[in-house]
């Protein structure tokens, strides 16, 4: 009831066009449906695939080595208006954008095997100082408060600064995160899932489950807004 007079007093208001959203989100349904929907996609990596591409195929790459990860959640690929919601949260700080990518999330993982622990890829703490705020701790948070899922956005830490990874190459991108993430399992957790806002090469997600399994989880799932085309 205080919710239903909530909405009514202060409708939610969509991020993308400026209507009135729906079901309680800043999005209306005329935008929720053209968030670009990331299928077909590789089933381990979420890579996208060509269109002629059957659901549940891999991509080479996975085929050929299997990632350290047990697979990568990414419903939607990097492209308008999805693209903006991002932005308008990591360049801006627009808190309700991470809300509402927060909350989209939980409703599409709510069918997946269920973490003991959401941790967000982390920022190293010269760029969290520089920029003041971590998009994938914004999105973690909400994130959690939908889904019920606890989180922690201390034990997973970057403890060594490295170079934008959109900035560089595809194969310096591939080694510029070696060794950049620690994981303090002092719970003794053995699921994890590790949040980020977009995957890219996948280097950063390999890398943080590497830090993940060395620490003694046994399952790492990386749970991600969108994914983009694998870059050359």
């Amino acid at each position: 009831m205080v919710y239903k007079l909530q909405e009514w007093l202060f409708p939610p208001r969509c991020l993308v066009c400026g209507k009135r959203g729906a079901n309680g989100k800043d999005i209306c349904p005329s935008c929720l449906r053209q968030l670009p929907e990331n299928t077909p996609s590789c089933s381990r990596c979420a890579q996208p695939l060509p269109s002629s591409q059957a659901a549940g195929s891999m991509c080479g790459s996975c085929a050929r080595k299997e990632p350290p990860f047990r697979k990568i959640i990414a419903p939607w690929r990097y492209a308008t208006p999805l693209d903006e919601l991002i932005q308008a949260l990591k360049f801006r700080g627009k808190l309700p954008a991470g809300r509402l990518l927060g909350e989209l999330l939980a409703e599409r993982i709510a069918t997946e095997s269920r973490p003991e622990l959401l941790v967000p890829i982390p920022r190293h703490e010269r760029q969290l100082r520089k920029h003041g705020l971590n998009q994938s701790s914004e999105i973690t948070r909400f994130l959690s408060r939908a889904s019920g899922i606890p989180w922690s956005p201390w034990l997973l830490t970057k403890i060594r600064e490295t170079a934008a990874q959109h900035k560089l190459p595809r194969r310096r991108r591939l080694n510029n995160l070696k060794d950049c993430f620690a994981f303090d399992n002092q719970g003794d957790y053995r699921h994890i899932a590790v949040i980020d806002d977009i995957v890219t090469t996948g280097a950063t997600a390999r890398e943080a489950a590497l830090a993940l399994k060395k620490a003694g989880v046994r399952t790492v799932d990386i749970w991600a807004i969108a994914r983009t085309p694998e870059q050359h």
